[in-house]
């Protein structure tokens, strides 16, 4: 395979998996040279990435290999972030799920969403590293697998014609089997995917950044008591916020209510709080005014399995907005547990400063499925393999987040530390055949804030009237026309050097 043209590119490919453990040096070379190459030519189908026929063998080579695991991929760039986050006091990890829709003509893979929708992909379970400024700084951790079928039962009789002692005992028989799912070990569920993601990374940080202390960001989706253990137990000097998802029961104490809300609601505000929403779907743009109510609560949860009860001793935040809603809009509303100590204002201002961090994950995940990698548009059709290629389109995602925060935080940097040489130069012929009579392409190194903003106007950002900054999708647009240029311009000077 060739050589990936940007330094800067090499080196950091080297840096996130020229420690891989493939079993063959030979192999941890290749992952390397795929892994910049996939930088320089993001896109998610492997005939679009690697342009000649030796370079796409050798990729099929790669992730065809039984003995090649993607978890080997995942540890060596979670390491080598690990490895970075050394530098710093505290980092932000921001946890989610998603899933990637698949074609999957084979039936190799597994059941996304819904089964009656019979979408058929991968799932996964994803944690980055933030720095406190939140710079993203690496993948932590990936778990990622493929759901089981569907057990199939014997077809249910029509509901029509069923009379009310017939329709009762088939409601009883769905009771008793939501129960016995509740009842499984933890290991059967997929909330283990979430512990292992969460302890996995405990663990590296502890091998490769001991002294640094993690602070993970967590969604409701992730509001399990023994997912809350496990942050507890495991390496317990780390921070945690998980927003509520339950109205839980509290250990009783004297002249405390029984219920997490009605014991922060019984607190009087210590403050308020204003946050900047941005649009979406359902949101408009606004400053938020929330106020800010804190309790010390010890959660008393239940193993529905043994039924026994363990309490949970953790701090609670309630961030309600107040008179800035939108008309037909819900108003923002969050209840966070912590084990960070709230005893002042600035402390639960500091607990929904980094909660708000949790939506860089979401940003990521977007990149990796539609947003400049286009994972979703792999035909792989082998399990092992679309794993595999699904890391190194992540790991990349990351990186591109990364291109578009530098570009918003430190814009005078120049374009060539994060573009190569004939991607800014095919940017710069682009930008000409499309500018504004009245503006000036020129022909010095832009930097990385006008690079970023040229490649989303490449790809449908239109500025204010968009609604707001560019985001992931018109970024990764853009990218594809760049990188699709370079790549032409990339053939013209080799067959000028031949």
């Amino acid at each position: 395979m060739q050589d990936v043209a940007n330094e800067a590119v090499n080196l950091w490919a080297h840096e996130e998996y020229g420690r891989a453990e493939l079993g063959d040096a030979r192999l941890t070379g290749r992952a390397v040279q795929m892994l910049g190459r996939v930088m320089e030519r993001r896109a998610g189908k492997i005939t679009e990435v690697f342009a000649t026929e030796a370079e796409r063998k050798g990729a099929y080579r790669l992730l065809e290999n039984d003995h090649v695991l993607a978890e080997s991929l995942v540890d060596a760039a979670a390491s080598a972030c690990a490895r970075r986050c050394a530098a710093y006091p505290i980092v932000i990890v921001p946890v989610d799920g998603s899933s990637a829709k698949l074609a999957d003509p084979m039936g190799a893979l597994g059941a996304i969403g819904t089964y009656s929708a019979g979408a058929r992909g991968i799932k996964v379970i994803s944690a980055m590293a933030l720095s406190p400024a939140g710079e993203p700084l690496g993948l932590c951790h990936q778990e990622q697998w493929l759901r089981p079928p569907k057990v199939r039962t014997k077809r249910k009789a029509r509901r029509r014609g069923r009379s009310k002692e017939q329709q009762a005992k088939a409601r009883r028989r769905a009771k008793r089997k939501q129960r016995a799912q509740r009842k499984r070990p933890v290991q059967q569920k997929e909330t283990q995917r979430w512990i292992d993601t969460i302890v996995t990374t405990k663990r590296r940080f502890e091998d490769h950044a001991p002294q640094t202390k993690c602070w993970f960001q967590i969604d409701r989706e992730a509001d399990a008591w023994t997912i809350l253990q496990a942050l507890l137990d495991h390496r317990p000097d780390d921070w945690f916020t998980v927003r509520a998802t339950f109205d839980r029961r509290l250990t009783r104490v004297e002249g405390s209510p029984g219920y997490l809300r009605a014991a922060l609601a019984a607190q009087p505000p210590i403050g308020g709080y204003v946050l900047e929403v941005v649009a979406g779907k359902k949101r408009r743009a606004r400053r938020a005014h929330l106020l800010i109510h804190v309790a010390t609560v010890v959660l008393d949860v239940r193993d529905e399995r043994t039924d026994k009860h363990h309490a949970l001793p953790l701090y609670a935040v309630w961030a309600h907005e107040v008179g800035t809603t939108p008309q037909g809009e819900e108003p923002m509303d969050w209840v966070l547990l912590t084990n960070h100590p709230i005893d002042t204002l600035d402390q639960a201002q500091l607990v929904i400063d980094y909660y708000t961090y949790r939506w860089r994950i979401e940003e990521v995940h977007k990149t990796w499925k539609s947003g400049g990698c286009g994972i979703e548009s792999s035909q792989l059709h082998s399990g092992p393999a679309v794993m595999k290629w699904s890391t190194i389109l992540f790991t990349v995602a990351v990186r591109i987040e990364r291109i578009k925060f530098l570009a918003r935080t430190s814009p005078d940097l120049p374009a060539s530390a994060e573009l190569s040489a004939h991607e800014i130069r095919a940017l710069l012929l682009l930008m000409r055949k499309q500018k504004k009579r009245t503006e000036t392409i020129p022909d010095t190194m832009p930097t990385i804030a006008q690079a970023a903003r040229w490649i989303a106007d490449l790809g449908g950002y239109t500025g204010k009237s968009s609604g707001g900054p560019f985001g992931s999708i018109t970024l990764g647009r853009g990218l594809t026309k760049v990188v699709t240029a370079a790549s032409v311009l990339e053939a013209l000077d080799e067959e000028s050097k031949m």
